[in-house]
Parts: structure tokens; C-alpha cells; sequence
């Protein structure tokens, strides 16, 4: 098949190493195009980019190694590039996504939480306490909220937070003193 002049062999080679150059442009300035993401989320460039490159090489390889119809072969690679792209979508993307998310905390999210001082709270100083998460371990700078000393080991409730350090006081679980 021949499309305005070129075969398309030429055209879908063409497009595959045009997608391929953007591809890793992309991956330098993508922040720069994080809005078009934002605005419709269905319009994901990477999902448009994976979907040109997945296209372009299922019609390019098909075009070269089968003797079906060129119209036959567009419809084969679109089916084909529409399904690696939902599952690099559903697998790969959205996993990755709520990954991230899920990685991170915010200094209001620790206001609440329990943590164990490891380095012990002086009167007017600063200690370090240790909170246990799902992602790990966190260990953040503290002061005594009601300026009293507080030694190493014991349990505090995070109060406050402010600049990055933590306002604590002494936690008395109600099972401890059974």
C-alpha cells in the first residue's frame, strides 16, 4: 500500500523512530507536560506515545513478515497497540502511581502517632524520635511539649509539628498500666 506517495512500510518505520526520539525527549522534559495529564486524563502522553511505538512496530513487522492486505494489517496493529497499551496502563502505570503516593507522608500525618524516643528529650532540648510505618522508619528531631524531660525508650504521642520537629509527650497506653 502506498499513502500519498510513500509505502507504508516508510511510514510506519518513520513512525516508530518519530515515537522513539519523543519517547526519550519525554523523559527529559515530561515535567514540563505534566498539565496535559492533569487536564484530561485520558490524554496521558505516555499512553499516546507507548500507543504510536506499539502501533507503528506490530504494522512495520506485520507489513514485512505476513502477505495479509495493508488495511488487514492497520486494523491488526491498532487492536494489538490498544491492547499493550491497556495493560502497560493497568499493570505498569497505575500501580506505579499509587506507589508513590503511598511512599510518601506529610508532617500533618504524623500528628497522632506513636513514636519511641532514641535519643532522650532534655528539659529545653531537642531528642529524636523513632516512628514505625508501612514504608519503613522515620526518624525526626523532637522537643517536650510540656518541657520535661523525657528518657530514651519511652513511648511519646506526636502532638505537634512544626518546621520539621516533633512536639511530644509521654504516651500511657492503657494496657501498659493493667
Amino acid at each position: 500500500m502506498i499513502i500519498f506517495g510513500t509505502p507504508i512500510e516508510t511510514i510506519y518505520l518513520i513512525l516508530l523512530i518519530a515515537s522513539g526520539i519523543i519517547t526519550v525527549l519525554y523523559l527529559f522534559f515530561g515535567d514540563v507536560l505534566e498539565g496535559i495529564g492533569e487536564v484530561a486524563g485520558f490524554l496521558n502522553p505516555v499512553l499516546i506515545l507507548s500507543f504510536i511505538t506499539f502501533f507503528s512496530a506490530a504494522g512495520y513487522i506485520l507489513e514485512q513478515i505476513t502477505s495479509f492486505s495493508s488495511v488487514l494489517i492497520i486494523i491488526i496493529a491498532a487492536v494489538l497497540g490498544f491492547i499493550l497499551v491497556t495493560l502497560l496502563n493497568v499493570f505498569v502505570l497505575i500501580p506505579m502511581a499509587s506507589a508513590e503516593e503511598s511512599l510518601s507522608y506529610t508532617e500533618e500525618s504524623l500528628k497522632g502517632r506513636v513514636g519511641r524516643i532514641i535519643i532522650p528529650i532534655p528539659e529545653d532540648g531537642y531528642g529524636e524520635v523513632l516512628i514505625d510505618s508501612k514504608m519503613g522508619r522515620i526518624s525526626k528531631p523532637a522537643v517536650s511539649y510540656e518541657k520535661q524531660p523525657i528518657s530514651e525508650g519511652k513511648q511519646v504521642l506526636i502532638l505537634d509539628v512544626i518546621h520539621g520537629v516533633l512536639y511530644v509527650e509521654v504516651y500511657e497506653d492503657e494496657l501498659d498500666e493493667v
